[in-house]
């Protein structure tokens, strides 16, 4: 396994100052970003959550908005988590403190998350098929139903970081 420390060990999504979110890629096309012709785009409706996470439907299933904070995001696989980087002086110096974090995490409300596979992770300002085009994290997720939990936790004294956590709950099907 390749160390935190490495050169391009963890690849980042940033925003352009609105919500990231993780949607499905079996419906990216269904996402139409700032772009959308009605009253309230989708992107607008990304900006709504409130909170940390939120769910949207996209298609016929469900996107996860990363609200709050246009931070940028890598996704930690080993850990299941998404890690929004808060304030750190380095890569390294907050990914170090990510188990800490974990431990110290004060959770919010948990959200359940049916997705059919894999899920890109972009600024949801931009439209779904326009997604490489936007700096994207695929991840790599079985179906299945998530429990979804959120928190802010210090990992030291100037090592902030937001959590997204992903637990597979039950397989789809």
């Amino acid at each position: 396994m390749a160390s935190y420390a490495d050169q391009g060990a963890v690849e980042w999504a940033e925003s352009g100052g609105g919500p990231l979110i993780a949607i499905p890629e079996v419906v990216l096309p269904f996402w139409t970003g700032a772009d959308g012709v009605e009253l309230a785009s989708d992107y607008d409706r990304a900006c709504d959550v409130d909170g940390y996470i939120g769910l949207l439907p996209v298609g016929n299933t469900t996107a996860l908005v990363l609200g709050d904070d246009p931070a940028a995001t890598a996704y930690l696989p080993e850990h299941g988590t998404f890690v929004r980087w808060c304030a750190a002086e380095s890569e390294r110096q907050l990914l170090a403190g990510v188990p800490a974090a974990l431990d110290a995490a004060v959770w919010e409300r948990e959200v359940h998350w049916d997705i059919p596979g894999a899920v890109i992770l972009f600024d949801a300002a931009w439209p779904g098929n326009d997604a490489e085009k936007a700096g994207h994290l695929r991840i790599a997720l079985e179906a299945g139903r998530y429990a979804v939990r959120a928190a802010y936790a210090a990992a030291g004294p100037e090592t902030w970081l937001g959590l997204v956590q992903l637990r597979q709950v039950a397989p789809l099907g």
